[in-house]
């Protein structure tokens, strides 16, 4: 399991080995988070999945 920088972890998540919580993540209270998702991402849910992202996403200019 690694945890980025910027990570908010809510009461009595369960995160299972081999998981990466980007930088900038949410996860929500209760979860269960059995797979790694993308920066900046609101997790929730047992399975834990993506309910929304909090950064948009950036345009290389």
């Amino acid at each position: 399991m690694v945890i980025e920088s910027d990570v908010w972890i809510g009461a009595r998540v369960t995160i299972l080995a081999g998981v990466r919580i980007s930088t900038g993540s949410v996860v929500a209270a209760g979860s269960v988070v059995r797979s790694s998702f993308p920066p900046g991402s609101v997790i929730g849910g047992i399975p834990a999945r993506v309910l929304r992202m909090r950064m948009p996403e950036t345009s290389a200019t």
